[in-house]
């Protein structure tokens, strides 16, 4: 008994230890929020309170960035490739999983190469693409590289080929055709891998940075972690302010899982991914 308790001890000494280390880059990130630029910059490492609570940080980047306007090219980013992504990768994932067609493999092959090369070596030519289109500096410009997505469509393949085959059976005898099928029988039965594939494509939009500086050059088109970016200049940098717009950009993603808590943890846990 005697042991037991202490390897519980152990554990929660090992996991308090844990939550500090992660919390650690937060707490600073808010008390530097409430520095002076001195006070953020000096090389005392005891440093770690501000002599006073200040907002003018805050009060500071409100004035300059337009947040209303960030807040919602974010919110078009994110909404716009969850929703590219869930409608394209549920229904290649269910043809590459389900059916047969002439070149499914080579298909498949090309999406598995696709997801093992980075994603900045289709930075040009997708610029290209939005450039000819004259769609530069535009909300669609920000969706544009999530219209299809190699991920989803392996993540959702999986999912299809793990379902029985007697639900497609029992469905054609019922003279389902095969998009009845997808539609009211195994799109349904894959809900948590949508779940975790739209929680996925969330986070990744949400920070996304290269795509969004390189593509969007104006200030009324560009989303929040572009903005942020821009508020670090090339010699000097006012990190108060940082890390005060770093706070107002992060609070949307605090409310959105708060509400989607319990989707949050089902999608992650039934993907076996991490973010």
């Amino acid at each position: 008994m005697k042991k037991k308790v202490e390897i519980h001890f152990i554990t929660y000494i090992i996991l308090l230890i844990g939550t500090i280390i992660m919390i650690a880059p937060f707490l600073w990130m808010v008390l530097t929020s409430l520095k002076t630029v001195s006070e953020a910059t000096q090389m005392n490492p005891f440093s770690i309170f501000p002599s006073a609570f200040r907002t003018e940080a805050y009060k500071s980047v409100l004035s300059k960035m337009n947040f209303a306007k960030l807040y919602w090219n974010t919110l078009v980013l994110i909404v716009g490739r969850v929703a590219c992504a869930v409608l394209t990768a549920t229904m290649a994932g269910y043809a590459f999983g389900r059916l047969e067609f002439p070149g499914k493999k080579i298909a498949f092959s090309l999406v598995l190469f696709q997801m093992m090369v980075p994603a900045q070596i289709f930075i040009i030519p997708q610029y290209l693409m939005v450039s000819k289109l004259n769609m530069l500096n535009t909300g669609f410009a920000l969706i544009f590289p999530g219209l299809v997505t190699a991920f989803g469509t392996f993540l959702l393949r999986q999912n299809f080929m793990g379902l029985p085959r007697e639900l497609e059976e029992a469905s054609i005898l019922d003279g389902c055709n095969i998009g009845q099928t997808f539609f009211y029988i195994m799109l349904p039965l894959a809900k948590s891998a949508v779940v975790a594939l739209g929680i996925f494509t969330a986070v990744f939009a949400y920070k996304d940075l290269m795509w969004p500086l390189v593509v969007n050059t104006d200030q009324a088109t560009i989303p929040l972690s572009a903005a942020l970016a821009k508020l670090q200049g090339q010699f000097v940098a006012d990190y108060p302010e940082l890390m005060a717009a770093s706070m107002l950009a992060f609070i949307p993603m605090v409310i959105v899982y708060i509400l989607f808590q319990k989707q949050f943890i089902e999608g992650i846990a039934t993907s076996g991914g991490k973010l």
